[in-house]
């Protein structure tokens, strides 16, 4: 689910060897149409490590000049480098297993009995796929590979979680050394047009 398209792929070939020379991995890439291309890139640390606005700013850096070169977008592109956010998007085996406990939402590229989309709790992660105690109190075992979106569930338990990971940034309520600091409500990002302007 990292990438979901042949073009998308390809990108991901091209973008995942820079991210592993800085020490990141590749959450989410999509490329969304229109006029004007976006190509998004969502990328944490490796092993989820904190991750903010200035290891995107890197990435997008590292990124420019490979892209330049194997020139898989023929136009004009806006680059879109982003963290994953706290209800952040479940995209790779293993996961699922980070986050047993916490809610989830997800929708299945085939439906079962004719039902494609579930919310329920993360109970495991196995080699048959992540294991879902969904809100009827019956379970669901699928694999990411068939998944087409799943991703976690804004909760006071999740805020908490990535509080003591150290993934949340100081809150204005919170912390009375925050004077000359900006507050930014939106996650972390680093966003640039790039490609050929013709």
């Amino acid at each position: 689910m990292i990438a979901l398209t042949e073009q998308e792929r390809r990108l991901l070939d091209i973008i995942r060897p820079v991210a592993d020379r800085l020490g990141m991995e590749v959450v989410r890439l999509r490329v969304s149409g229109g006029r004007r291309p976006h190509l998004q890139v969502m990328a944490e640390k490796a092993g989820g490590a904190p991750t903010d606005v200035e290891d995107c700013a890197r990435l997008s850096r590292a990124m420019g000049p490979v892209l330049e070169e194997a020139d898989p977008i023929s136009e004009a592109y806006i680059l879109e480098v982003s963290t994953p956010g706290i209800d952040r998007p479940l995209t790779r085996p293993g996961d699922f297993g980070r986050w047993v406990g916490h809610a989830v939402r997800i929708e299945l590229a085939r439906p079962i009995d004719g039902r494609r989309r579930f919310t329920g709790t993360i109970v495991s992660e196995g080699e048959d796929g992540a294991h879902i105690e969904l809100d009827d109190e019956t379970e669901l075992v699928a694999g990411v590979h068939e998944m087409s979106r799943a991703s976690l569930v804004l909760t006071d338990e999740l805020i908490e979680a990535a509080r003591a990971a150290g993934n949340l940034p100081p809150q204005p309520d919170e912390d009375d050394d925050l004077e000359g600091f900006e507050i930014d409500e939106s996650e972390d990002t680093d966003e640039e047009e790039t490609g050929d302007l013709q």
